[in-house]
């Protein structure tokens, strides 16, 4: 197996995250330390979760644990993502694109916590 960037879900939330990155620049000057903040944070600490659980793969338990961390972060990106359309940070449009590439990353990383054998190699 090769990097986690290979990893299609790794992708995947990576340019969700970066989606989000350059929709959030458009939010309101006061919510910098709030909801920019925390929905880029989350979004990001999907994909650094599922590379760190990839690194780590040899280890079902820690690489379960890693994805099951992405997921919550994947959870709370979708919360974030309801704070933005009812503050009419974005579109409805938006956010169903961003509500349903979230989704499929969670179905995959589900995917990985219930097959972590699949993903186990040698470091």
């Amino acid at each position: 197996m090769g990097s986690y960037r290979d990893l299609k879900v790794y992708q995947k939330a990576f340019d969700l995250s970066m989606l989000i990155f350059k929709e959030s620049r458009n939010f309101p000057s006061e919510e910098k330390f709030g909801l920019t903040s925390q929905i880029r944070r989350s979004s990001r600490s999907v994909c650094s979760n599922v590379g760190e659980g990839y690194r780590k793969r040899i280890y079902p338990a820690h690489f379960v644990s890693k994805c099951s961390d992405a997921d919550m972060e994947n959870s709370e990106t979708q919360v974030w993502l309801d704070f933005a359309l009812a503050c009419e940070y974005i579109t409805k449009e938006t956010y169903d694109d961003y509500f349903n590439r979230s989704e499929e990353i969670g179905r995959m990383i589900n995917h990985m916590i219930e097959n972590p054998e699949r993903y186990k190699g040698s470091k």
